[in-house]
C-alpha cells in the first residue's frame, strides 16, 4: 500500500514537472534572441569580428544591402 502511494506521488511530481517545463519552454525561446543587431554586438564583444567589420555589417543591416 505504502510503495503504491510513493509512486502514484511520484507519477503525480513527475506530471506536473513535465507541464511546467513545457509550458516555460516557448517562454524561454520566444525572446527573438537571434536580432542581428543583437548577435552583431555579441561578436564583436568577444572579438570574433573587429569594429570596422561591425560597422560595415550594422550599416549593410540597417540599409537593407545584402551584403555583408
Amino acid at each position: 500500500m505504502s510503495a503504491s502511494m510513493i509512486v502514484f506521488w511520484a507519477l503525480v511530481i513527475g506530471v506536473v514537472f513535465l507541464l511546467i517545463r513545457g509550458l516555460n519552454r516557448p517562454l524561454e525561446h520566444g525572446r527573438t534572441r537571434s536580432m542581428p543587431a543583437e548577435i552583431l554586438g555579441d561578436r564583436l564583444t568577444r572579438g570574433e569580428i573587429d569594429e570596422e567589420e561591425y560597422r560595415r555589417r550594422l550599416n549593410a543591416l540597417r540599409t537593407g544591402s545584402g551584403q555583408a
